[in-house]
């Protein structure tokens, strides 16, 4: 194995890029190009499983002299792969050159420190090129996150491409995608299916709080009309009191509200009424035909699901509503003792 001080040399000999300071090799790695790097096979083989088995053929033949060849990227590529194992530190991805590295030769990266298994080379590509990612190129990159078996980057490049579509589109990427790889654009085609489902979702659900939230609200708004008294309720500026007050007041002097048919408004009134007494707890209770449906809900118990499924979801919004009331002063009263009290 190299020492510490074997591996500083080395990077020391790069950044001079002078042979004056050469610490003891004993490999060389030749690139596509013809040129060559010289390393310490100690380094290359604590660094990557692959090159420590292609180290050991090379001993049992007892070879003169150890050659690697890394072929198929540009030299500076494997230059830069070689001072990633030298340093073997998350940490040194953090680095100015290492930025640079990345921005220089991330694609090449990424396959070398998957063909090699360095793992966590690997995680700093796919961090690397995730951060770098443009919508020219994210198809490039969506063949080479598949390639390399890279889900974290192959999952940031599929929301890229959903996110600016319209720019994949343009990209040459995508035409030789449509041209040449049929099943791509498919995989490409069905996610962005799955994300417009997962989006309609999403706001169905938030159209949905949003109405068992008002619900809740005219719930309270009932018990201030029926139990504190109109009185009260008269200085509500919502609109859904509002709006609550006026259909209560349809409601009492409505003449259809009996008859065959009956009055819409009615109607939806009664089913406000209907839900209050389905929540209520009050007894008794002054708003309107809350012990009506009491009596009726204990007579048939087998509701409709989607009634009581209803009930169950203005509840929870009733509950949400109450602890976001609460939540408030007591924020304000934590921060009230941490920095105004101890000024005091």
């Amino acid at each position: 194995m190299g020492t510490s001080g074997d591996s500083n040399g080395f990077r020391r000999w790069h950044e001079a890029a002078g042979e004056e300071i050469i610490p003891s090799t004993d490999v060389r790695i030749v690139t596509s190009d013809g040129q060559s790097i010289t390393a310490h096979s100690s380094v290359l083989a604590s660094g990557s499983p692959v090159l420590e088995r292609m180290l050991d053929r090379q001993c049992r033949s007892r070879n003169s002299e150890r050659v690697i060849h890394i072929l198929g990227v540009s030299h500076d590529a494997v230059l830069a792969f070689v001072r990633f194992l030298y340093s073997s530190s998350m940490t040194a991805l953090a680095s100015r050159e290492a930025e640079e590295a990345m921005a220089a030769h991330g694609v090449a990266l990424l396959a070398l420190a998957h063909a090699y298994r360095v793992p966590w080379l690997k995680r700093g590509c796919e961090a690397g090129m995730a951060a770098r990612l443009r919508a020219a190129d994210v198809v490039d990159v969506l063949k080479v996150a598949a390639l390399c078996d890279a889900p974290r980057l192959r999952h940031r490049c599929m929301k890229l491409v959903a996110k600016e579509f319209a720019a994949v589109q343009q990209s040459e990427g995508w035409r030789f995608v449509q041209k040449h790889d049929p099943g791509l654009e498919l995989e490409i085609l069905q996610f962005l299916e799955e994300e417009e489902q997962r989006a309609r979702r999403w706001r169905r659900g938030q159209a949905n709080q949003q109405t068992y939230q008002m619900l809740n609200e005219a719930m309270e708004c009932l018990h201030q009309i029926f139990i504190k008294g109109n009185k009260d309720s008269s200085t509500s500026s919502s609109p859904t009191c509002q709006r609550l007050q006026l259909l209560v007041h349809h409601y009492a002097t409505c003449d259809r509200k009996l008859t065959p048919g009956g009055c819409t408004h009615c109607k939806r009134t009664r089913e406000l009424f209907r839900l209050h007494s389905s929540l209520c707890t009050d007894h008794p209770c002054r708003v309107p035909l809350c012990k009506h449906f009491k009596l009726k809900i204990k007579r048939d118990e087998k509701l409709d699901q989607t009634w009581r499924l209803l009930v169950k979801k203005v509840a929870t919004a009733k509950v949400m509503a109450t602890l976001a009331r609460r939540k408030r002063p007591e924020l304000v009263q934590r921060s009230w003792l941490r920095y105004g009290g101890r000024r005091r």
